[in-house]
């Protein structure tokens, strides 16, 4: 008998924009479907007809073009077992609500969201249930020809699951262990609703999960609760069998003080919490994103490989490939994963140091422009690129490291000027000047052991001189190794950035 080949599914809400929890969601099972040479699909849950969000799916589908985690089926993708958006499964589910029906594994209750307030009010910690649902408006409690007459009607109704209590569930997960919760904690959940004719999720996901032959289903530790009724779901409609195994993934945690991952927590320590940047399309609030934060995407997914998940070494650094040779659902952590943000831009970090320089100055060359450095020639750019590159988290930050190659600087920065400018600095770099016009070539080595030669001969100090001559070159006091700036900016325009500092500053 052949193995049977895995399958796995991310399953989105298009209630707003993905999460990047939900993104580590998606990887994990990119990387479990990739190890184990199987597919890894995309399916769009949209019964929840009153939270959809406009734009919200397409944000979803693009967020993933941009991490670079392709899906082999799904929404986009086409496949053997579509449609893959739940909204246009609606037929599909409608036979297994009436099986539940008609085994008596489920029942219509028409009690309004009124009346259900009421009983939450009246009652602490109500919930539908055994002890509670023969005393409300449901087929339990009316005769069939009421139930009929009311469907005629038009009154709206949902259909739930009828638990029996004190039976004990047990859920095996991959990561957590066995798991076993009695049947009484739980309530009898709605799996469809009559208002727009569609199940929810916890009906829908089960059977698409089945149909589609989904073998491992890997999700965040939100749905963990749920996890009991859709074993007992499983049971109900006789597929008990093939049910998928479960995995239920760490929470992301806060970086501060405990609690849930928010937007909120982003907004206040200045971090995204989304792949890309969204505009919300009700209130108009822009979010921000990774993308347009400058982080490369390969950097955070090697980011959130690591917040939950051990690959049993001390590597960090690892591309997507080493990532599918090590994943392994039993070195996920049980507890949740403190979301640290610096550790996001020393991983963004270390990235920009992987790629090549070419690769880097085309990325800078917007900025460049957006500073007003119109068609710069692209092999002085990389060797700006190649010197500067490995002082900056983000690309945008190589301007405010290496504005000076592009631009003399129109002012000099006080603090420096009152720190590095002597009484004799005008002197000196006057003579410095007439030093470096006899220099013929303009080499890093052969320039720097040539000044230095001369500021040994005339008893100065090197430091005061060399001080001196960043300010004039920079504005400031930052910049790579001197020698290095004189040799890319040349000659005529380092003298003559000398001698206007001896202008403005003498």
């Amino acid at each position: 008998m052949s193995e049977i080949k895995v399958r796995v599914r991310f399953a989105p809400s298009p209630t707003g924009p993905l999460h990047i929890g939900g993104v580590r969601t998606a990887l994990y099972n990119y990387l479990f479907a990739k190890q184990h040479n199987g597919d890894l699909i995309l399916r769009i849950e949209d019964t929840d007809s009153g939270r959809f969000v406009s734009g919200a799916e397409e944000y979803i589908t693009e967020s993933f073009k941009w991490l670079g985690i392709h899906f082999d089926e799904g929404v986009g993708y086409g496949g053997d077992f579509g449609p893959y958006r739940q909204s246009e499964r609606k037929n599909i589910y409608r036979q297994y609500v009436d099986n539940l029906l008609d085994k008596g594994l489920a029942y219509i209750a028409f009690d309004s969201v009124e009346e259900l307030e009421a009983k939450r009010a009246e009652t602490a910690n109500f919930q539908y249930d055994a002890s509670t649902r023969m005393k409300m408006r449901n087929s339990l409690t009316l005769s069939k020809k009421e139930v009929e007459k009311l469907i005629a009607a038009g009154e709206r109704y949902v259909v739930r699951i009828k638990i029996e209590p004190n039976e004990d569930i047990h859920v095996h997960d991959i990561i957590r262990g066995d798991i076993v919760i009695n049947s009484s904690i739980l309530d009898d959940k709605a799996l469809f609703k009559s208002a727009d004719g569609l199940p929810t999720y916890h009906l829908a996901n089960i059977v698409d999960d089945h149909l589609m032959g989904i073998t491992h289903v890997i999700r965040g530790e939100e749905w963990l609760s749920s996890a009991p009724l859709h074993v007992l779901l499983y049971k109900y409609l006789g597929w008990a069998d093939t049910m998928p195994a479960f995995a239920h993934l760490p929470l992301l945690l806060k970086p501060e003080g405990g609690g849930k991952l928010s937007k909120r927590d982003g907004d206040r320590l200045g971090f995204p919490v989304f792949p890309l940047e969204w505009r919300d399309p009700n209130s108009g609030e822009t979010s921000s994103g990774y993308r347009e934060s400058s982080y490369l995407p390969d950097a955070v997914l090697n980011f959130l490989a690591l917040l939950g998940w051990n690959p049993g070494n001390d590597l960090e650094i690892m591309t997507i490939e080493e990532m599918i040779k090590l994943f392994d659902l039993s070195r996920c952590s049980k507890s949740g994963a403190k979301f640290d943000f610096e550790k996001g831009k020393w991983f963004n970090h270390q990235y920009i140091q992987k790629r090549s320089d070419e690769d880097i100055a085309k990325m800078f060359l917007p900025v460049l422009e957006k500073n007003g450095i119109k068609n710069p020639d692209f092999t002085y750019v990389k060797k700006v690129v190649a010197l500067m590159k490995e002082r900056v988290n983000f690309v945008p930050e190589l301007w405010q490291q290496s504005y000076y190659f592009f631009e003399a600087p129109q002012k000099y920065d006080e603090k420096t000027v009152k720190n590095r400018w002597k009484e004799d600095s005008k002197e000196q770099l006057a003579e410095l000047i007439e030093v470096f016009r006899i220099r013929e070539r303009f080499d890093v080595e052969g320039t720097e052991k040539y000044v230095k030669t001369w500021i040994e001969k005339k008893g100065y100090n090197l430091g005061s001189i060399m001080n001196a001559v960043r300010l004039a070159l920079a504005g400031r006091g930052i910049g790579p190794q001197i020698f290095h700036i004189t040799e890319a900016i040349g000659k005529d325009e380092t003298i003559r950035r000398l001698q206007k500092a001896i202008e403005v500053l003498g």
